[in-house]
């Protein structure tokens, strides 16, 4: 702890403004458009950590869609599903590498196709297929609904996954009588290389990201795999109930969490730009806005805003302040700091020479007092309470 402590001077306040996700980290698991994701959280000033949970197998090695493919070729389809864009073009892509598009395309064209929502419909039109219906919603659970209104007792119904199993939906429409084909038209595998998913565990358990982002369910449950075989899942589902905030696209996505009572935050639509828009509100109003020593300072995941000025922070003294923020104006005692500081520890001077930091650091050493023999607090001042997120009550949001 005593050479964590005093390791390594806070880098020196940032001058300029500092824009919306500035001092947050975000972790993405994406494994397509990962770098658009990415980049339109860094646009937003967020530092950006991915590890990709799942590799997409290329449909035209796929086997399991191939034969799901020759499976829809043994006879007349009643009803398609069509559930993604990406997903339906890529099948038929696929059937046209392995010679079975026009064949496909005269099965799907007696067929009555349904789509899940707007980019399936473009993207089976732009198969040249006429779609004869879709929901509102955008909801594979309306799909599920439209279908069982209707007698489907030996319907042959082939139903276009995306990305993942869908148990429910299809139980449902055998237990109606159907014959269900599952069409796998991109599937997910474990990435060849689990190291940097071990690391992203590992940062969820040390703090060392404020949110997650998902935008597939098998990602999720691949980084719950991980996390189960280092004996960490349990450990991982407490730090998304309480302090990295998990973000997933959709609620198919947050499935695996739902099932495990962790809440999530999500977008309106199913989109990445919607994803990044909630990002971009939901974590900003974890920060705690203080008025400290005729400053307005604000606690963000790994920095600290001085009136405009931002102050990144190295993980001590990020700890220090977060320990003091969470009581503004009560006196936190050097062991309590010290439970704080990653890592623990024993020896309390190295305390006194990180808060000197963090002072430093501060650009105005008023904004910490030293109460002899009993700690420090902060010079929180509730008369001039700052309007915004965390700063009414005094809670800390962002742990």
């Amino acid at each position: 702890m005593s050479a964590a402590l005093v390791e390594g001077d806070a880098p020196g306040p940032e001058r300029g403004s500092a824009t919306v996700l500035a001092g947050w980290t975000v972790g993405v698991t994406a494994a397509r458009r990962a770098d658009e994701l990415g980049n339109l959280l860094e646009r937003r000033g967020a530092k950006v950590v991915h590890a990709p949970a799942i590799r997409i197998v290329p449909l035209p090695d796929d086997s399991e869609l191939l034969a799901a493919t020759r499976a829809c070729l043994t006879g007349p389809l009643d009803l398609a599903v069509a559930t993604t864009g990406i997903g339906f073009r890529g099948w038929m892509e696929a059937a046209e590498g392995w010679g079975l598009g026009d064949e496909l395309r005269e099965r799907l064209s007696a067929a009555e196709v349904l789509c899940r929502g707007p980019k399936a419909r473009g993207a089976v039109r732009a198969a040249g297929l006429v779609d004869a219906w879709s929901p509102a919603s955008e909801s594979s659970s309306e799909v599920l609904a439209h279908l069982l209104e209707h007698d489907l007792d030996g319907k042959r119904i082939a139903v276009q996954l995306h990305g993942e199993p869908l148990p429910d939906f299809i139980d449902a429409l055998l237990a109606a009588g159907a014959d269900v084909v599952q069409v796998p038209v991109y599937r997910w595998v474990p990435p060849d290389d689990i190291t940097p998913l071990q690391r992203m565990v590992e940062l969820v358990l040390t703090g060392g990201v404020d949110a997650l982002t998902f935008t597939s369910a098998p990602a999720v449950s691949s980084l719950l795999r991980i996390a189960a075989s280092a004996g960490a899942e349990d450990a991982v589902l407490e730090a998304l109930r309480t302090r990295v905030l998990p973000i997933c696209v959709g609620p198919v996505t947050a499935g695996p969490l739902d099932r495990r009572d962790v809440p999530t935050v999500q977008p309106g639509r199913a989109r990445i730009g919607a994803l990044v828009r909630e990002v971009c509100e939901v974590l900003p109003a974890r920060a705690v806005r203080l008025p400290v020593a005729g400053h307005a300072l604000e606690v963000r995941g790994s920095a600290v805003l001085v009136d405009d000025t931002l102050v990144p922070l190295p993980p001590v003294p990020m700890a220090l302040i977060k320990a003091l923020a969470k009581h503004p104006g009560r006196v936190v005692s050097r062991a309590e700091l010290l439970r704080a500081a990653p890592g623990g520890g024993t020896d309390e001077h190295a305390v006194e020479m990180a808060v000197t930091r963090l002072r430093a650091a501060l650009g105005d050493s008023r904004c910490i007092q030293t109460v002899v023999k009993r700690g420090y607090r902060l010079a929180y001042d509730p008369e001039h309470a700052l309007p915004g997120p965390g700063s009414a009550d005094g809670k800390y949001a962002a742990t």
